[in-house]
């Protein structure tokens, strides 16, 4: 888009929303059987498949990481209040699934210093390069990039205190088994947390499948040894829904 033309934020958004497809990923089609239904009428923004009555949206691909970066982020998502939220603390094991540029990861890994370490998981090598390019420039060392896959983030088991997912839940293609290979890596009692716009709020300027609800959100996760926490709602477009693991 040329500089010189000036858009309200919520019609830029929407543009920026609309086009992400162009530059999906490229990735496999979600599993078949009775976890997934596939659907010829579907939202042009989704991919077609649908788990627990909801459309997965495509991915970002690398080519739109510039977006992540964008100057007005912390004025329309309020990410300093975010990792407020989180109630981080040093010592803490995390990790950001869909890092991609590291722009979450950058503000979480001070915060959880000294002894704290973040695992920054992308399916996308593109996407790691660009990460650990930034977090070289500002001098952060207590971050693992990992590479993983769209089943398996690759993290090791029962060792993290929290797993955070900001705008990145609604694009996995297989959100079944990415859940169970998630709460499989907390320890009981480590907390998944998922930032997600929020479908209820129908001023959020955010494409359908891109925004989603707490009913949604909780329906997912209550086949999984997870406890709904609470959901906070002080971010101006974004819940932040909290689950713990119990067992």
């Amino acid at each position: 888009m040329p500089r010189s033309i000036r858009l309200p934020v919520q019609s830029l958004l929407i543009c920026l929303i609309s086009t992400l497809s162009v530059f999906a990923a490229d990735v496999l089609p979600a599993k078949s059987g009775s976890d997934y239904e596939t659907r010829a009428d579907h939202d042009p923004n989704g991919i077609g498949v649908f788990y627990m009555g909801r459309e997965i949206a495509h991915v970002m691909g690398h080519q739109a990481a510039d977006w992540l970066e964008r100057p007005n982020r912390e004025e329309e998502e309020n990410t300093t209040l975010m990792v407020k939220l989180l109630s981080l603390k040093p010592g803490d094991k995390v990790a950001d699934i869909g890092a991609g540029t590291g722009y979450v990861t950058r503000k979480m890994a001070p915060k959880i210093l000294p002894g704290g370490s973040v695992y920054a998981v992308e399916i996308q090598q593109e996407m790691l390069d660009i990460l650990t390019n930034k977090l070289a420039g500002v001098g952060i060392t207590n971050v693992v990039p990992v590479l993983g896959t769209i089943e398996d983030p690759k993290l090791p088991a029962k060792s993290l205190d929290m797993i955070i997912m900001v705008d990145v839940y609604h694009e996995f293609d297989h959100p079944l088994e990415m859940t169970r290979s998630m709460t499989a890596s907390l320890k009981v009692g480590g907390r998944l947390v998922f930032v997600e716009y929020r479908l209820e709020d129908a001023k959020v300027p955010i494409k359908l499948v891109h925004k989603t609800s707490v009913e949604q959100i909780k329906k997912e996760m209550s086949i999984h040894p997870l406890k709904f926490v609470k959901s906070l709602e002080d971010l101006p477009w974004q819940h932040v829904i909290i689950f713990e693991r119990t067992r």
